[in-house]
């Protein structure tokens, strides 16, 4: 027992029209990582809320070094050496990177004048002691997601956590931050720490993991020490089925030139004379390091970030969106990179999300908004992406990552858009849920859809695209045919300007 660290003991919590934990336990011994997985909507980031005091529990009991705990908040769980490295990162981009981390107790003179100099040199420490290349002083906007997420984890390590919870947190981090990641994951685990690590990416939990909770429809289904596990084992205790095949078959025909990009340069970001076509029925991937100009690229075509030259022709006519709402009737449609920024309006239901994009169609006489028609293409989303939700008037923000990214799948859908854009389509998805994403991808593929798709998982990429530039330094640096290259070479012409 003395090797427990924290204990969770028959934890239920329940929502309106929905049980989300069902007697769910998990022990976390010291100096280990403990990997919990399950898809999205399994209750996972649940259990963590319920832990860190995010989420009252309904029943159950929570151990932190063998006395019973139950945080009011998550001040308090800090307060008790509990930490949480969140998903959706949640931070004041207006204030600098030391600011985000000593909030609300920030060190000072007197009592009362906040002391900026111990404040930068402990900021500093903590860095160094990680690792970390970031300036302490430095606004938090002007960070790339990547190294926002690496302060994140700073500033879990900076209150000197016994428990530390990292929830999906190599979603927006490169092969090269992941293995930084991992070296920090190994020094708390060394220093006595238990870890507590949520992610779909059964790769890295295989390779960091002591032990894996996998977690099904809120319920424990299993906890296996990783040594005894395989990707095959952990996918059917995941979807209580096999998956034989991680991508689907591909049967899209590629037609003739659909979108043209010529020397395409950004006004504000490094973006530089990139030039490429996608044709009608091909799925072009995007390959490349952080700030390799990837996400910049779409948000250009896509006419929400300034373009500085370069033409955009779409079926030989050409194309100058200066907004989503001009981009959109275009025949463009952007799934972003960043849900909770960009990507959902937390506070509206999934009806509202579905159909914010396609208001035109559901207006009747240009004075009033068709809600019965609006019900029907909503509830045809959720059938269709296959939502988990106890309807279509839940609140968009109470859902999984993964059920939240399927609710704006289905928005873009409906705008029947020429060209469908995914920025990291698959970020935070669980691999049944992956899977139905692809096979999304492939369908509209083979219906004649152009899709250009950024993703870091370089084996999505390859499974999944016809073919895929990669860029490097704001400027595309190769082209490969998926089939024909490796990662290895995607790897190399990445780091080719950088």
């Amino acid at each position: 027992m003395d090797n427990i660290l924290l204990e969770m003991k028959n934890i239920t919590k329940e929502f309106p029209g929905v049980k989300a934990l069902d007697n769910v336990s998990l022990k976390i011994h010291r100096g280990s990582v403990h990997a919990l997985m399950g898809e999205n909507g399994a209750g996972k980031s649940t259990l963590m809320k319920c832990l860190f005091g995010i989420y009252s529990k309904d029943s159950g009991q929570i151990l932190l070094d063998g006395k019973e705990v139950n945080f009011k908040n998550s001040k308090e769980a800090l307060e008790n050496g509990v930490a949480m490295v969140h998903q959706e990162l949640n931070q004041a981009l207006k204030r600098n990177v030391m600011d985000n981390i000593w909030l609300g107790r920030y060190p000072t003179h007197l009592g009362f004048v906040t002391d900026e100099q111990k404040m930068y040199k402990d900021t500093l420490e903590i860095f160094e002691s990680l690792n970390i290349n970031v300036d302490p002083r430095i606004v938090m906007s002007k960070l790339p997601v990547s190294q926002r997420q690496m302060v994140e984890i700073a500033k879990a390590v900076s209150y000197d956590s016994k428990i530390i919870v990292f929830d999906e947190p190599t979603s927006s981090l490169t092969e090269q931050e992941v293995e930084h990641l991992f070296a920090i994951i190994n020094k708390l685990r060394e220093k006595g720490c238990g870890i507590i690590y949520i992610s779909h990416k059964m790769e890295e939990i295989l390779k960091i993991s002591d032990y894996v909770t996998v977690m099904r429809d809120g319920t424990w289904i299993a906890t296996e020490k990783a040594d005894d596990l395989d990707m095959d084992k952990i996918i059917k205790l995941m979807v209580g089925r096999e998956l034989t095949t991680r991508f689907p078959p591909k049967n899209n025909n590629i037609g003739e030139v659909i979108l043209e990009v010529k020397d395409l340069s950004s006004t504000y970001s490094n973006l530089n004379n990139v030039s490429f076509n996608l044709h009608k029925g091909e799925i072009l991937g995007v390959a490349g390091l952080a700030g390799a100009g990837r996400t910049e690229l779409l948000e250009n075509i896509f006419g929400i970030s300034e373009r500085k030259s370069g033409s955009i022709k779409l079926h030989g006519k050409e194309i100058n969106p200066k907004s989503a709402r001009q981009a959109i009737r275009s025949g463009l449609a952007l799934v972003t990179e960043e849900r909770r920024a960009n990507g959902i309006f937390g506070i509206l239901d999934i009806l509202n999300n579905t159909t914010i994009s396609n208001l035109e169609d559901y207006k009747v006489r240009k004075l009033f908004l068709s809600k019965r028609k609006m019900r029907k293409d909503t509830e045809w989303s959720i059938k269709a992406m296959h939502i988990k939700t106890p309807s279509h008037e839940t609140q968009i923000r109470t859902l999984s990552g993964g059920n939240q990214q399927k609710v704006i799948f289905g928005r873009w859908l409906l705008t029947k858009p020429e060209i469908l854009m995914l920025d990291e389509p698959t970020r935070g998805i669980d691999v049944g849920a992956k899977y139905e994403i692809y096979q999304l991808i492939v369908q509209l593929a083979s219906n004649g859809k152009g899709i250009i798709m950024v993703s870091s998982e370089m084996p999505e990429l390859l499974g999944v695209c016809d073919r895929i530039i990669v860029m490097s330094g704001g400027q595309i640096a190769g082209e490969v045919k998926a089939s024909d290259t490796t990662q290895e070479e995607i790897m190399t012409l990445a780091a080719k300007y950088v």
